[in-house]
């Protein structure tokens, strides 16, 4: 008897209408339908023989092609014997040691970056995102990278506005100077002044579009990502909440910039005392599973959450915010997408939020 294995590796999500079939080695996505669903829940159980039997010859040449299909695409193998207690699945649990992972600072000067160099050590954060309503001057970029010199924080990301004196020699002293950049992203930017290759340690990015805090939460195919942390994150966490804080322009302590509540300022508490707040974590573990429509949505793994902009028509018991992001325009029960600030159901939260603007 043949018997057809899943790779580990492989991890299908259902929503309400398809499939969205992950590899969590090669980092892909596809889309596919209930019919690949059932054959595939099919195969769990029962011999690829014990399945023909099943079907008439028209139908045996469609699972055969199917089956021929999901070998071609490298999502499983066939053996001769039931092996599969020799092929266990994927582990989906998440492990994440740190304290905190990352931090979210809206920065008005340098010097709320060394109210928490301590703090960062402290509660093990590994990285930073740096958002600036002003523009950056270069030696402010190496000033921010001089901050944690010898600390164990290992990455800083830099959104700024662009100005004129943002150009290739400004870059190189960026990349010669500095050890904890990884990426730095200009905005307001009206054309992008060099291409920018892969000589520079960091990645760079120009746009044209006007960042502000409030920019964030937004939904789209451009910004979903497949990877195995991701993923196991997202099955066992928020995607956008756990083990993360953050800092508004005006010191105060939250999960994100752009959410009302607040845990203390940075003038007043350390972030290790604003981390024990009963209600700091009470997101941590709303998976999308637990969010509405999104529960139903087959991109649920691999999209990020938002609870600072959402659609503000479920709550729970607790008063956690279980709507649907505010900016996702698509509908997993038709499987469109439209464009999100246009759907007259969500008039009122963006009224709410005082976002007129996409």
């Amino acid at each position: 008897m043949k018997y057809f294995n899943l790779f580990s590796n492989i991890h299908i999500t259902k929503g309400v209408n398809r499939i969205l079939i992950s590899d969590l080695q090669r980092n892909t996505s596809e889309l596919y339908s209930f019919e690949l669903y059932d054959l595939i829940i099919e195969l769990k159980t029962n011999s690829i023989e014990n399945i023909l039997e099943n079907y008439d010859e028209e139908s045996k040449e469609i699972v055969s092609e199917y089956l021929d299909f999901l070998l071609e695409k490298e999502f499983g193998f066939i053996t001769q014997n039931d092996w599969d207690k020799n092929f266990p699945p994927l582990s989906c649990e998440y492990h994440n040691y740190n304290i905190l992972s990352n931090i979210f600072v809206e920065l008005k000067d340098l010097t709320v970056l060394k109210t928490i160099r301590y703090s960062i050590e402290s509660l093990e954060i590994k990285h930073l995102v740096i958002y600036s309503p002003r523009m950056l001057l270069l030696r402010e970029f190496l000033e921010i990278d001089d901050v944690f010199s010898g600390s164990t924080l290992e990455g800083i990301e830099i959104f700024s506005p662009f100005h004129d004196s943002v150009n290739s020699d400004f870059i190189q002293d960026i990349d010669k100077e500095t050890a904890r950049i990884y990426s730095l992203v200009f905005y307001s930017c009206p054309k992008v002044p060099f291409k920018a290759d892969d000589s520079f340690r960091f990645s760079i990015n120009f746009t044209d579009l006007s960042l502000k805090i409030s920019s964030c939460g937004k939904v789209s195919l451009d910004y979903f990502n497949t990877n195995l942390p991701k993923v196991l994150e997202a099955l066992n966490h928020n995607s956008c909440l756990y083990k993360k804080i953050g800092i508004d322009i005006d010191g105060n302590i939250k999960n994100c910039p752009a959410m009302p509540q607040t845990f203390g300022n940075i003038k007043d508490i350390p972030l290790e005392e604003a981390l024990q707040h009963k209600d700091f974590k009470k997101y941590w573990n709303l998976t999308k599973d637990g969010i509405e429509v999104c529960k139903n949505c087959e991109f649920r793994y691999i999209c990020t959450d938002c609870r600072a902009y959402t659609e503000q028509t479920h709550y729970d018991r607790d008063q956690r915010d279980l709507s649907k992001p505010l900016k996702c325009g698509y509908n997993p029960y038709t499987g469109e997408w439209e464009e999100w600030s246009k759907n007259p159901l969500k008039q009122k939260a963006i009224q709410y939020y005082r976002m007129p603007e996409k």
